[in-house]
């Protein structure tokens, strides 16, 4: 991944610096900032406490949250709103 002034590579850079400046981890934001459709609202998906736990693990391993295995519904839930 090429990075520029050690900011990972995003496609939308306005989106990204804002969610640096919110307080979110450069992953997070860069993440974000890298989906097909940043910086448009009106998401469709369902809230977390609707999910099951297996969902919510794969939710986790697909975001890289460790320590999942051991983990409750209540914690990954945690986990995916504060990564």
């Amino acid at each position: 991944m090429a990075k520029k002034n050690n900011i990972p590579q995003v496609k939308n850079e306005e989106q990204y610096e804002a969610l640096r400046d919110k307080g979110y981890s450069k992953q997070k934001s860069a993440r974000i900032a890298n989906t097909p459709d940043s910086g448009t609202k009106g998401g469709r998906s369902s809230k977390y406490e609707e999910r099951t736990k297996k969902e919510l693990y794969e939710k986790a391993r697909h975001v890289g949250i460790k320590g999942r295995s051991k983990m409750n519904k209540e914690e990954l839930i945690e986990a995916l709103r504060n990564n």
